[in-house]
């Protein structure tokens, strides 16, 4: 006998097929034992008990007996009374044991229509991802000076004469604060506007040059750049919850410098880039202009991977859902792979660039103390 009444309950990823012949309004009747079918199962038009129990009885064949010589008539009431009969009956109207799915196409076919559904669904940010979408926002403004009004003692990128010897011994009489003072107070060196190595956007005219027979490059000005940003992200950074409690509770100042180290220069390479004017060709720093010429798993020295990995990804998530949720284009969910992948070739840019700090460093010793420790090699 066939006691097994819970399984007898409707199977919803079972193979169906749809009559496209008969009306919609058309009452359907299991050809097995009469109850209201819900479609084509196996090859047969059926009610969800009888596709149930054929498909188990497939899956797990044994020899059925019939106590009244075979001939039960099978309806809704009694077809658990004889399974055999039952059976036989589910073959004779042309179930087919080929259309039962394995249960590793089920799995897939549960998947895809799970798939399916989270898609039909909208995508909702919850409220802690949005607390860091609205934190990283409110940094972001703080702390990026879009227009470069603050950035006014640099020198020059013009190529005129300056006092670079000048520079130099200021800059080495600069005491070169340690990563814990700077995540507490960034400072730029050489930041008053007295200083012989301070300089307006105006041209340094040779009799201002102290009688200095050197040329300024493009180097001193991208290092003063470089520098005032790297500034900016080290406020932000000390502008985010999650640096300001979560790593200063459980990660050491070492783990701390190692991931400003590592993320300044990426930072800066988006900052950077949100200036480009892709029309002309430019980058627009309010009134300053750029062209083209003028320009690991973890981060080296990270020792609590674990923490790190874990917000890692919990941003991760929150920028994939923030897009599923905000994006309307077509092609919204090639976005995010994108973004992953830029990251990555930034991470090798970073690792590339570093070098040429620190070659540069020893040809022409004008890189500022900030712009070396950040670049500098952790041991």
């Amino acid at each position: 006998m066939d006691n097994q009444g819970p399984k007898d309950l409707p199977q919803h990823h079972e193979v169906e097929e749809n009559s496209e012949n008969e009306e919609e309004d058309e009452p359907k009747v299991c050809q097995v034992c009469g109850d209201r079918a819900t479609g084509y199962h196996f090859n047969a038009m059926t009610c969800e008990g009888c596709k149930g129990f054929f498909r188990r009885a497939m899956k797990r064949p044994v020899n059925f007996s019939c106590p009244f010589r075979g001939v039960c008539i099978i309806t809704k009431n009694n077809r658990r009374q004889c399974q055999a009969c039952r059976l036989q009956k589910c073959r004779s109207i042309g179930m087919l044991k080929e259309l039962i799915m394995s249960d590793e196409e089920l799995g897939q076919r549960r998947r895809l229509l799970e798939r399916r559904r989270k898609r039909a669904e909208p995508v909702i940010l919850s409220t802690q991802q949005e607390a860091v979408i609205q934190e990283l926002l409110n940094a972001q403004k703080k702390t990026f000076d879009i227009s470069f009004v603050h950035f006014t003692h640099f020198r020059p990128i013009d190529r005129t004469l300056a006092p670079m010897q000048q520079y130099r011994q200021t800059c080495q009489e600069t005491t070169t604060n340690t990563w814990p003072s700077d995540i507490q107070e960034a400072s730029l060196p050489c930041s008053s506007s007295s200083s012989p190595c301070s300089s307006s956007s105006q041209e340094v005219k040779p009799e201002d040059s102290c009688g200095k027979d050197r040329a300024f490059t493009t180097l001193p000005h991208i290092a003063d750049l470089s520098t005032y940003m790297i500034q900016q992200i080290i406020s932000f950074a000390k502008m985010l919850s999650s640096f300001n409690s979560v790593f200063r509770r459980e990660l050491s100042i070492e783990d701390q410098i190692s991931l400003l180290k590592g993320a300044t220069f990426e930072l800066c390479q988006i900052r950077f880039n949100m200036l480009f004017n892709e029309s002309s060709g430019m980058w627009e720093c309010g009134p300053l202009t750029y062209c083209m010429d003028d320009a690991a798993r973890d981060r080296p020295g990270v020792t609590d991977s674990k923490t790190i990995d874990q917000l890692q990804e919990m941003l991760a998530l929150t920028l994939k859902t923030y897009i599923e949720s905000k994006r309307t284009s077509p092609k919204k969910h090639l976005l995010y792979p994108k973004i992953m992948g830029c990251l990555t070739e930034m991470r090798s840019m970073n690792e590339e660039y570093t070098k040429q700090v620190l070659q540069i460093q020893d040809i022409q010793p004008e890189v500022p103390p900030l712009m070396l420790e950040v670049f500098s090699k952790i041991t």
